[in-house]
């Protein structure tokens, strides 16, 4: 039976700047040395055995890899390049930068702002579910070990569902971790963890996995690049085909992963 044709997320033709408008704020304390302890911190929370149950989400892989448009390491990097950078992956980023700086400034409307699109953002049930899910488990774990003042402001002004990159950006910027390297932490940790959903599904090698993780290095740099400078208005997706396997995969007949 002949395979379908491989399909990927296509990606906008041009990406709009409006002239202008202001430009996503920066940290002041996005120069500080990385000490030691914000980065043992980062690796904790960013860590596969951190309880956040990532391991269970695909963000709609599983079905793009019955649907046939991933069936290799190559097909998988590119439709992880895309969902980097003109999908969720993108659109995450920038919620991460203003969440951080928000929390950083103690800007309860900013932070409420930043929290509530980051929800409503969620193209399909399963991606709500995803990153709130996520976000709520981080929450709680963090809150446990690594308790402070920035978590507990955002629990007490915004009452809705916390979605996965605001809580990380939140406990960043309250444990002193500087937006540029939390963001760029974060953005690997995902990549990894949609790569080991890949390596299981296609299923792939373990080094053609690793492969893919070193090719998406730049992906990365350039996505968190673009997020430091997009105000939190213009983010905005692209990925009409990696929506459509996070909505088709809620009917999927057989399923290993909730998303």
């Amino acid at each position: 039976m002949a395979r379908k044709p491989r399909r990927t997320p296509s990606p906008p033709r041009a990406l709009r700047k409006r002239g202008g408008e202001k430009r996503a704020p920066t940290s002041p304390k996005s120069n500080e040395k990385f000490s030691s302890a914000a980065l043992y911190r980062l690796m904790a929370w960013l860590s596969p055995a951190y309880p956040v149950g990532a391991f269970s989400y695909s963000s709609g892989i599983e079905w793009a890899v019955e649907a046939g448009d991933i069936a290799s390491a190559k097909s998988l990097q590119d439709w992880l390049s895309v969902t980097l950078r003109h999908g969720a992956g993108f659109c995450d980023a920038v919620f991460f930068v203003h969440a951080h700086k928000a929390a950083e400034d103690s800007d309860k409307n900013a932070l409420r702002t930043a929290a509530e699109l980051a929800a409503a953002f969620a193209s399909s049930k399963e991606r709500h579910l995803e990153t709130a899910a996520q976000g709520r488990a981080f929450i709680e774990a963090t809150r446990a070990a690594w308790p402070c003042d920035a978590v507990e402001h955002l629990l007490a002004d915004w009452d809705g569902p916390v979605a996965y990159p605001v809580a990380v950006a939140v406990a960043s910027a309250g444990h002193g971790v500087a937006v540029e390297s939390a963001l760029r932490a974060y953005l690997q940790a995902v990549a990894a963890n949609m790569i080991s959903a890949g390596v299981r599904l296609v299923p792939l090698g373990q080094t053609d996995g690793l492969r893919v993780l070193a090719a998406l290095e730049a992906v990365i740099q350039e996505t968190a690049t673009r997020a430091l400078q997009t105000p939190l208005d213009e983010a905005a997706s692209a990925t009409f085909r990696a929506d459509i396997a996070s909505m088709k995969h809620e009917t999927q007949y057989t399923r290993l992963f909730r998303s």
